[in-house]
């Protein structure tokens, strides 16, 4: 009789529903997936004009490049946001000071430049606070002892942070 029973039975259960698949944790999954990727991702770049005079050097490095004020050096000319500063031909009377560190024109343009940033920040609230990031675009010919001028007078300008501009690998 026991043995009936069983017989009798094993169809029944084998034959069982189908469980349905729950894809709600999947689904969780994927909009913390997309959501972390879209906070991720850099659309905003740099655009940069470099002048005739300026030779960049090489980079194998690929991080984003960030905004701020762009002083472009030549071995003649001093730009900052495309605007001539410095010319080699039309020289002032002093160009040097703080002992022939801090390269007087370009102070003075970078004091300028912060002071916009900082009344168009106060009058907008949407407008990027000063960041004090010197986008650095300088010819390769140019010796170290002059770079060094160069990011003394940013500094003293408040531009306490530094990005060289430089050729990618494919350029």
């Amino acid at each position: 009789m026991r043995l009936n029973r069983s017989i009798r039975n094993r169809g029944k259960r084998k034959k069982r529903e189908v469980s349905e698949l729950d894809i709600t944790s999947l689904l969780d999954i994927l909009t913390i997936l997309l959501v972390f990727l879209l906070k991720s991702y850099n659309s905003s770049g740099v655009v940069l004009n470099v002048p005739k005079g300026i030779t960049l050097p090489q980079s194998k490095s690929h991080s984003p490049s960030t905004t701020g004020v762009i002083v472009q050096v030549s071995p003649t000319q001093i730009l900052v946001d495309d605007k001539l500063i410095l010319d080699s031909e039309n020289l002032p009377n002093k160009v040097y000071d703080h002992g022939g560190r801090r390269i007087i024109p370009l102070y003075d343009r970078l004091v300028q430049k912060r002071q916009e940033i900082e009344e168009l920040s106060k009058r907008s609230l949407k407008a990027e606070k000063f960041s004090g990031v010197a986008n650095l675009a300088i010819d390769k010919t140019l010796k170290y002892n002059y770079v060094k001028k160069l990011m003394y007078t940013c500094a003293e300008a408040g531009f306490r942070t530094y990005k060289f501009v430089v050729l990618g690998e494919d350029n």
